[in-house]
């Protein structure tokens, strides 16, 4: 039980509940620095939610476009990301 769930958290409990934390402070200085609540990032989600149902499908196209944008930068960064680590002996 103990393996899946340190498969499963990418690692031992701890050491990911760390990283976790160090994140969150790190996203956290950054959001307050852009002046943004948590708050107002749920209502921005809330309001594109709404959106998302008032246009219908015109959306979809919208979130495809989203989609390939984002995929250009976090799709070769992820190949490099399993490269290295396979590199290291650590992919399975």
């Amino acid at each position: 039980m103990a393996g899946g769930v340190e498969r499963f958290m990418g690692g031992s409990v701890t050491s990911t509940i760390i990283k976790l934390v160090v994140i969150s402070i790190a996203v956290g200085l950054v959001l307050a620095w852009l002046n943004l609540t948590p708050w107002e990032l749920l209502e921005n989600i809330r309001r594109s939610l709404e959106h998302l149902f008032a246009r219908g499908f015109g959306m979809v196209r919208d979130l495809f476009g989203y989609f390939l944008l984002g995929a250009v930068i976090v799709i070769p960064v992820w190949i490099v990301l399993r490269l290295l680590q396979s590199s290291r002996g650590g992919g399975k």
